[in-house]
């Protein structure tokens, strides 16, 4: 059989953490299990671990992600370490740019900050968060001023980051949609498509933003990174089962229920009505699932279709033990 290299072998894979709850797990056993998972995909070449901000969500420890960034930071050693992302319209520009100036300088050459403008939560929780409602309008200049205050001093803005200037922290757009996709562009930054949970405008958000894109001091041209869902194992059969944990995570979400991964099952048959099976296969419609040889081709035909720069997983399977294993076989699938 040839040995011919794959078209993986040059994207790098990252990873956006959620720092998944079981029920009756504590916070901290749970964060303490996100550690140990960031260092497997240090040792392993893993590019990024992102967390994504979320708020008054139980099952999901990932609200304070600036902490959480140092945490997993101070405790791996090559790995990126970032936020995928803040969501801007909860925070004061001025506020993130303190606190990623601050990793910066902690963990130099290791901190990513991807910003997007929903809220992260449900409208009341939007709300408690930040009163000012029309924040999100205001992204695209929320965006500028975060790019002033952690470029250089120019000698004229009255109010400065301390830490966080001239540190040029990389900033990163995400989107689940297309405005996202069409800021990116025109301001020449990387972006990142949702599609672990979105996947309806991939196609359009990344056509929009390579047809667009305009090069920056950042960037000189399109940087497409993709989340996809992942549900990796030893076989096709074996990766079905434990897909049903995302998929039990997602039917609670669509019915307001609390988010707690569940083990996984047999068959989710009695457990959602046809209409509710209809909207979780879409939520996942972009998920990767299977064993090696399944998973290596659907990623390989992805990069041949949309021609992405690079890819970042979610992962959140009931066991850590499995969580690992899948982060062992994405990375033996590159050769």
């Amino acid at each position: 059989m040839s040995q011919q290299t794959s078209i993986l072998a040059d994207i790098p894979f990252s990873l956006l953490e959620l720092a998944p709850m079981r029920q009756g797990s504590t916070v901290g056993e749970t964060l303490h299990n996100s550690l140990q998972y960031a260092k497997e995909a240090d040792r392993l070449g893993f590019n990024r671990f992102w967390f994504a901000e979320h708020h008054n969500m139980p099952g999901i420890a990932s609200a304070a992600t600036s902490v959480l960034i140092g945490y997993i930071a101070g405790n791996t050693q090559r790995i990126r370490v970032g936020a995928g992302g803040i969501m801007l319209p909860n925070h004061a520009p001025l506020v993130v740019a303190e606190q990623f100036g601050t990793l910066e300088s902690l963990y130099p050459g290791r901190i990513d900050l991807g910003l997007g403008r929903a809220p992260g939560s449900d409208q009341i929780t939007s709300r408690a968060l930040n009163r000012d409602t029309s924040r999100a309008e205001k992204f695209p200049e929320e965006v500028s001023e975060l790019q002033t205050l952690l470029g250089p001093y120019n000698g004229r803005h009255a109010v400065r980051a301390i830490p966080g200037e001239g540190t040029n922290v990389p900033i990163w757009l995400l989107g689940s949609s297309l405005f996202s996709a069409q800021l990116a562009a025109q301001r020449g930054l990387p972006y990142v498509f949702a599609g672990h949970f979105a996947p309806r405008f991939l196609y359009d958000a990344i056509e929009i933003y390579r047809r667009d894109f305009k090069p920056s001091q950042v960037l000189d041209k399109p940087y497409v990174m993709l989340g996809l869902p992942l549900v990796a194992a030893d076989t096709d059969e074996e990766a079905q089962y434990l897909g049903t944990t995302s998929k039990q995570r997602v039917l609670a979400l669509i019915r307001g229920h609390e988010l707690w991964l569940k083990p996984p099952v047999d068959t989710m048959d009695g457990l959602w009505s046809a209409q509710e099976e209809t909207y979780v296969d879409n939520f996942l419609g972009l998920s990767v699932t299977g064993g090696p040889a399944t998973i290596k081709h659907r990623l390989e035909m992805i990069v041949k279709e949309l021609g992405v720069n690079e890819f970042i997983f979610t992962n959140d399977l009931y066991d850590l033990d499995k969580r690992k294993k899948a982060l062992q076989i994405l990375m033996e699938i590159k050769q």
